[in-house]
């Protein structure tokens, strides 16, 4: 059996903030379903920064290794 990876390059900012799209493309999803995680109160936990919404690095590679969601 092959399994087939597809390689994504995300933009990490020197202090470990992801953009939305970025982390969407990280997680393999959407940016409209993190945005709608947010709502519903699920997923990795988004930090908004200057009107944006960013997420760090830590926090998503714990939400794709376990679902935790971290504060």
């Amino acid at each position: 059996m092959s399994a087939s990876f597809e390689q994504v390059r995300v933009r990490v900012l020197p202090d470990g903030r992801v953009s939305r799209s970025d982390a969407a493309a990280f997680l393999g999803l959407t940016p409209k379903t993190l945005a709608d995680y947010k709502s519903r109160g699920i997923g990795p936990c988004p930090r908004k920064v200057g009107g944006r919404v960013f997420y760090r690095l830590i926090d998503l590679e714990a939400f794709r290794d376990t679902g935790a969601r971290e504060a």
